[in-house]
């Protein structure tokens, strides 16, 4: 590709672009090389994937050639796909993403399943309260907005550049009057509200902090650390949620956690030794790793 104007009859079409990229792709060990190279041809080019074989043999101008140059040197650095187009697909939703907020992941989704199984084939007797910690882009309480029209979302997080980017998706969304957003450290912005939630959900940082080191670049080089780390054991966090939720949740209210594939243990004996939950219940995720737990808050405080 570098030679590319070294001879004024050959010319770069969109075929010959994706078979070059895919090649350099695969010698620099990037995932998925294919589909990367068409994701951000189609991204340089403002074009749908398919459209890519439906036009394969359009040239591209000089500067269509410098635009999808730069994207590639990006993702070669190990910038990820979806930092470099802006936007990432969850629960079927089309989310604007940025460096400020961790990428929405395909098992979180089981955590937004997890919590829709709850209340199938129940009739709601009334609008529920659903508190999201740690929102991010807004991808868990926007999904959940999307299924359950008739309830009241509320999503915090101390991080004010991710709370622009989930209010944005919620405006481009159409959701923006039914979500209240709420900048703090976990439960710090609720302390002198007294409000009471039906449902808490979180997906927490829990990577302990030695193994940020051995993830793939792509992640510890560019997703925001304080979305990753859970400290030397990975369990701050989960453990200060689920040591206060519920002081925030209803009688019989649910607590939903996104925990890390080896954490079941060590979340059941949290759980155990707060003593203020009951039915607590573990969801895989599509890989078969225990990747949700499920807890309810009993009716009557223990003595």
């Amino acid at each position: 590709m570098q030679n590319q104007r070294n001879n004024s009859d050959e010319q770069w079409t969109i075929l010959k672009l994706l078979n070059w990229t895919t090649s350099y792709f695969k010698s620099h060990q990037i995932d998925s090389p294919r589909a990367t190279a068409e994701i951000l041809l189609a991204h340089t080019l403002d074009v749908k994937r398919i459209d890519l074989y439906l036009r394969y043999d359009q040239p591209l101008s000089r500067n269509e050639l410098t635009l999808f140059k730069d994207l590639i040197k990006r993702r070669i650095n190990r910038e990820p796909v979806a930092y470099i187009v802006g936007h990432k697909e969850f629960w079927a939703l089309d989310l604007k993403v940025a460096r400020e907020v961790l990428i929405p992941r395909p098992e979180t989704e089981c955590l937004v399943e997890s919590i829709l199984e709850l209340r199938r084939g129940e009739v709601p007797t009334r609008a529920e309260r659903v508190l999201e910690l740690g929102t991010g882009s807004g991808a868990i309480v926007l999904a959940l907005a999307s299924q359950q029209a008739d309830n009241i979302f509320y999503a915090l997080d101390i991080s004010t550049q991710a709370l622009t980017l989930a209010r944005e998706n919620a405006r481009r969304l159409g959701w923006a009057d039914r979500i209240h957003f709420l900048v703090g450290d976990w439960f710090d912005p609720l302390n002198d509200h007294g409000q009471l939630f039906d449902l808490i959900v979180s997906n927490p940082p829990y990577i302990a902090t030695p193994v940020i080191e051995q993830l793939q670049l792509e992640i510890q080089n560019w997703e925001p650390r304080q979305a990753l780390d859970g400290d030397l054991d990975g369990l701050k966090h989960l453990r200060n949620i689920i040591e206060r939720a519920h002081s925030f949740l209803v009688p019989g209210g649910h607590l939903a956690l996104e925990i890390g594939h080896d954490q079941k243990a060590a979340v059941g004996d949290i759980v155990a030794t707060c003593g203020i939950y009951e039915n607590l219940r573990f969801k895989q995720d599509y890989g078969g790793y225990d990747r949700v737990a499920l807890m309810r808050k009993k009716s009557i405080a223990p003595k």
